[in-house]
């Protein structure tokens, strides 16, 4: 059986030394805004629009481009990481569907949390976590998910 994967895109928004995270319903885990890279998008359109989408927020993007701008090539922001995520393994441990997900950082101005795409979690399923939350949360945070928040609050700092 062949591997199926898609390209998605995610955003650690930080905001006062705290980064945004809500409890994922459908994958049961606590994750940063983000989704599935549209066809006429690029990853970092991408982390902004699912960060505006589900959030209302929108934020700056703390990235960096490339030294590679010419007539037939553009430099893109660069994610913090690039991570293969395995989303569905078959009992036998083959995978069957994995994320290739482009992860930024960005920076945004307020808190307020207000949902303006169809079908997302409310406000209210959103927290901000201050890096002391993220390690009392050890147990219910991947660990990518901790370590990400984290740097993604040093670098804005």
């Amino acid at each position: 059986m062949e591997t199926t994967r898609h390209f998605v895109a995610t955003c650690y928004v930080v905001c006062d030394g705290a980064t945004l995270l809500h409890e994922h319903e459908k994958l049961d885990m606590w994750l940063p805004p983000g989704g599935h890279v549209d066809r006429d998008e690029l990853p970092h359109q991408t982390a902004l629009r699912e960060t505006h989408e589900e959030t209302g927020l929108r934020p700056d993007l703390v990235a960096d481009a490339g030294p590679y701008d010419t007539a037939q090539a553009t430099s893109l922001p660069r994610p913090a990481a690039l991570l293969l995520e395995d989303i569905d393994t078959h009992e036998d441990g083959r995978v069957a569907h994995q994320h290739v997900d482009f992860v930024y950082f960005a920076e945004c101005d307020g808190r307020t949390v207000d949902p303006v795409g169809r079908d997302e979690a409310d406000a209210d399923a959103w927290t901000w976590f201050e890096p002391a939350d993220l390690d009392a949360r050890a147990d219910d945070l991947a660990v990518d998910v901790r370590d990400l928040g984290k740097r993604a609050i040093e670098t804005v700092a």
